[in-house]
């Protein structure tokens, strides 16, 4: 499934768009929704989900798993229209989970870690 961002009359959407097989038949009944792991991860840890700012790659990760930050820590560096934004800890707390790894491309609004 691709994630996508558009814009209409200066109203943002994110929208989700899924391929079909060409021999797939539409039929005007939506079909159950398939659970992604990664789009519901404040399921699968206690804490703070933080959510990707922006699309762009991740350059560098600057925490570990059990890490203990303290508010307004760098975590992550994500490179987006070709500068590097610091995505910081707005709370103190320990690094439960990261979801990405360096080099990754993320969505806007994509999950990141929990704190």
């Amino acid at each position: 499934m691709k994630k996508y961002e558009i814009e209409i009359d200066g109203q943002v959407y994110h929208v989700k768009v899924r391929e079909l097989p060409d021999d797939a038949v539409m039929t005007g009944e939506p079909k159950p929704a398939v659970k992604e792991t990664a789009a519901d991860p404040g399921t699968l840890e206690e804490g703070k989900t933080m959510l990707a700012p922006m699309a762009g790659t991740i350059l560098r990760i600057l925490v570990k798993e059990g890490q203990h930050v303290k508010k307004g820590d760098n975590l992550i560096i994500l490179e987006a229209m070709k500068m590097e934004n610091e995505i910081v800890a707005d709370e103190d707390g320990i690094i439960r989970r990261i979801f990405v790894q360096a080099n990754d491309n993320v969505e806007s609004d994509q999950p990141l870690l929990v704190l």
